[in-house]
């Protein structure tokens, strides 16, 4: 989701084909594909399904579920984060000087991010939208647009730490609650009246169950719902995404918005239009890679044994009070990514593999319409309303419907913009950003 503007007639609009940035588009394609990966559960899953073979090392489930969460789990975001943090200065480009009220236009372009993220979230139900997290933090990067990359980067590790302080502190909110309903859930079996701070305990982690961490019997109320009508599911996902767009917006923003600033850091050194030079790129692999791996391979050992169910993970809240494990999250996630993303830029300026690289810079460039296809046939496919295979499918199966959309948007986007200028939603994106109808047949 990106846009350039290199017109020489001097008017505001999107950018000219020959002028666009490849490498980009290409890991734009490769992190939009990769994201599927992680949302499909979302689509598909019951509640702690996944606790029936994650504990088992003998299932195929279980070896397919630590494949996708070493390699892909939150890279592929991150790898989507940064690009978008790049796209911010492509938008930009030249556009000051030739008259352009480049401010106008790219708040009015998040805006309509922002409400094309509502729609997405309230209207097609996929709660784990990012469209309205994105045009919420571009607002907020743009502000970084002439920071010298030197200081951009430290945004990493900064964030890290107030993301993690934030996350914790949320944490400790929540065990405090936790702690004091087991308090009132004792005292209530012993048959004594519940004080007024009791009771609210009880009617306190009630909600949470409702919105967060649902029950058991909740889980088992939610997969009916999610195997029923358009309006049960709407009426049950809206609060959530309602939640998670206003209350927890902070705690998701600190996160997207040091990906985008370091983003905006590696368009600036040149490491995201793969001017470096090979020898810099491999190094980034053998650091990546040589202390990623360990570090989330010990991660996803320390879950399997503190987190293994529900009840694990209540039991483990009301005993620690914080999880520095936690910590490795996002030094892991960024070492891989960037490994991942000099891997893609190496083969992809060698000349490996041309024909489907070319196919992935198709994809990132209808990523807007791509993004939005996997909800609608996610949705179409695994809700009640629509063909009803939520919780019908293995955890591996699952992953056959991914490939398959995998497969019809790389043949289907080259096709497309053989034809047209831009995917439907990027030309509709653009003529509401510049206030009028883009050409869109070549």
């Amino acid at each position: 989701m990106n846009e350039e503007e290199k017109n020489p007639t001097g008017v505001a609009a999107p950018v000219e084909e020959s002028s666009r940035i490849t490498t980009i588009d290409m890991l734009r394609g490769v992190a939009l594909l990769g994201i599927l990966l992680m949302n499909i559960p979302g689509f598909s899953m019951p509640d702690y399904s996944f606790e029936k073979f994650s504990n088992d090392p003998s299932s195929i489930n279980f070896w397919v579920y630590q494949f996708v969460s070493i390699i892909f789990e939150g890279k592929m975001r991150a790898m989507f984060g940064m690009v978008f943090g790049a796209g911010v200065l492509l938008f930009i480009a030249n556009k000051a000087s030739k008259g352009v009220t480049a401010h106008v236009l790219f708040y009015r372009r998040m805006f309509w991010l922002v409400l094309f993220g509502l729609i997405h979230a309230h209207l097609i139900l996929w709660i784990g939208d990012v469209l309205y997290l994105y045009g919420v933090c571009g607002m907020v990067v743009y502000l970084f647009r002439n920071v010298p990359p030197k200081y951009l980067v430290w945004a990493v590790p900064l964030v890290a730490v107030f993301d993690f302080t934030a996350n914790t502190m949320h944490y400790q909110e929540i065990r405090a609650k936790r702690i004091a309903y087991v308090e009132a859930v004792e005292v209530q079996a012993t048959g004594k009246t519940l004080t007024d701070t009791q009771t609210k305990a009880m009617t306190t982690w009630r909600a949470l169950e409702k919105t967060m961490i649902p029950s058991r019997e909740d889980a088992e109320a939610n997969t009916k719902t999610m195997k029923s009508n358009y309006t049960a599911i709407a009426n049950h996902l809206r609060p959530i995404a309602f939640q998670f767009q206003t209350e927890h917006l902070p705690l998701w923003a600190l996160d997207s918005l040091a990906l985008m600033l370091l983003g905006l850091a590696l368009f600036k050194w040149g490491f995201l239009t793969g001017t470096w030079t090979n020898k810099n790129y491999w190094t980034v692999i053998k650091i990546g890679y040589g202390l990623g791996f360990p570090l989330v391979i010990y991660s996803n050992y320390y879950a399997f044994h503190h987190f293994s169910t529900l009840e694990a993970n209540l039991d483990r809240m009301e005993q620690v009070p914080i999880n520095w494990v936690n910590l490795i999250y996002p030094f892991q996630r960024i070492l891989l990514v960037m490994a991942h993303s000099a891997s893609l830029i190496l083969m992809f300026k060698s000349g490996f593999a041309k024909n489907l690289f070319g196919r992935l810079v198709a994809v990132g460039r209808m990523a807007f319409t791509n993004y939005i296809s996997h909800s609608i046939i996610c949705t179409l496919f695994f809700f009640g309303y629509g063909l009803n295979f939520f919780g019908e499918l293995e955890y591996y199966q699952i992953f056959f419907v991914v490939f398959a959309i995998w497969i019809l948007q790389l043949i289907f986007s080259p096709i497309w913009l053989k034809y047209f200028r831009f995917g439907p939603l990027e030309w509709l994106w653009r003529s509401l950003t510049y206030g009028k109808k883009q050409p869109m047949k070549r």
